[in-house]
């Protein structure tokens, strides 16, 4: 019987091994690496013998040249003579027949006396897509719902005698959250990186995605998953032992890996960025989300689900949402002022007309909540059970607002801002045409 157990998890181990897809090693160039001079070859090392596809391996210029000639196999190596190459930035794109039988595939960028471009701006990638911007605002939703719902608990409610089951339900609003955010992290990056490989989804299951996790964006997938993961262990002790406490540094961690983006997109890469930006993005997005979600967090589980908090969670929330409003403001006044080099870039670029429909949609919920704070707070003390209902229909409803912003915010990530030359004299352009 033990025999027989031996030979069967053999079987299925071994054919397993055996036939397991290629992995790339190495590459020359090197992935991202700004060269002197164009290379005589381009080589790819594998973890084992390929067969090559005709035609499957290009070397592509800013306008789809193809440079390379025709490849093949060495060993467990592919190699393909080059064309001589300009000075400029170029796109490999290859594709190989594994052991297993299936199609391996990747793309990387290097640059001939010029930095290479990242691997996102790879020729034939055609940036982001209204899924991209869909899968980027749920992301925001998580987060929001994630920090908001964490910073209502440890902030707003801080030594007041909250029910058990409230307790157990934020927990459970918090983890949803971190569940959304990791998924809807684990999507765009996927994303991200089918639209650089330009593959079809069955291909793309095999595709070389080591290129994008070289990028800043990769790394900064990669540390925020593995963070939000350590939230979500947090969160399950707190909820299995019932300890409160342990949703302070649940808190404070996801705080802190929230910003992830903030350094490795457009406020830490684009010309005019910098560490200011990249922290001032992180406070903007930070902010917004314990506003936006500890609002709909006090909306949707306390405002009916324990109405004794009511008056003490509303007042402390209004003081709350007084200094998050004030950060969401400065971070964005200054971020917009570092991104628009013109004004007129706020109607006359695609990037300054979605910041002017967040700006008009911040605004409207600002004035919602100066109402809150200026006229419904003072009141609340005397208020009787059908004005705290109607009340509750007010927040929700700056709570879809903020969920709109949350929308345009994920469509701004996504956009590039214009750049200081966007708006050149026909003279200026000319001499900067001319310039040598």
């Amino acid at each position: 019987m033990r025999r027989a157990l031996v030979v069967t998890l053999a079987a299925l181990a071994f054919p397993g091994v055996a036939s397991a897809h290629a992995t790339l090693r190495s590459t020359t160039p090197a992935f991202g690496h700004e060269i002197g001079h164009g290379p005589a070859h381009i080589v790819l090392t594998f973890d084992q013998a390929v067969r090559v596809l005709p035609g499957a391996l290009k070397v592509l210029n800013g306008v789809g040249t193809q440079f390379a000639l025709p490849a093949r196999s060495e060993g467990r190596s592919v190699v393909a003579p080059v064309a001589p190459l300009k000075r400029g930035a170029y796109t490999v794109r290859w594709r190989a027949i594994s052991a297993d039988s299936h199609v391996v595939s990747g793309v990387w960028t290097f640059g001939v006396g010029i930095p290479a471009p990242a691997v996102g701006e790879a020729y034939g990638a055609g940036g982001p897509t209204v899924a991209e911007h869909v899968v980027r605002w749920l992301w925001f939703l998580g987060l929001a719902l994630a920090i908001g719902s964490l910073g209502f608990r440890v902030i707003c409610l801080r030594g007041a005698s909250v029910p058990r089951a409230l307790d157990r339900k934020l927990v459970v609003a918090s983890g949803l959250g971190v569940v959304v955010t990791l998924q809807a992290g684990i999507t765009a990056f996927s994303l991200r990186a089918e639209d650089a490989l330009q593959l079809p989804f069955g291909d793309f299951l095999y595709g070389d995605l080591s290129p994008m996790a070289a990028t800043r964006f990769g790394r900064a997938f990669v540390v925020m998953t593995l963070g939000f993961a350590l939230v979500l262990a947090l969160l399950y002790l707190s909820w299995l032992l019932d300890r409160t406490d342990l949703l302070v540094p649940a808190f404070a961690l996801s705080v802190l890996f929230a910003g992830g983006l903030s350094w490795s997109g457009h406020d830490a890469l684009d010309p005019g960025s910098s560490w200011k930006t990249a922290v001032a993005d992180w406070v903007h997005i930070a902010a917004a989300s314990v506003w936006i979600g500890g609002l709909a967090t006090m909306v949707g589980l306390l405002w009916y689900g324990a109405p004794e908090l009511r008056r003490v969670a509303f007042a402390n929330f209004s003081r709350l949402a007084t200094l998050l409003i004030a950060l969401v403001l400065g971070a964005g006044t200054y971020l917009s002022i570092v991104r628009l080099p013109h004004l007129s870039d706020l109607w006359t670029q695609g990037y300054g007309r979605v910041l002017l429909v967040k700006l008009g949609l911040v605004c409207f919920a600002l004035l919602w909540g100066t109402f809150h704070h200026f006229v419904v707070r003072p009141a609340l003390e005397r208020a009787d059970a059908g004005f705290l209902a109607r009340l509750g229909r007010s927040l929700a409803g700056e709570s879809l607002v903020g969920i709109a912003v949350l929308l345009a915010a994920a469509v701004l990530v996504d956009s590039k801002p214009p750049s200081r030359d966007s708006q050149q004299s026909p003279q200026g352009a000319a001499a900067a045409t001319l310039r040598p």
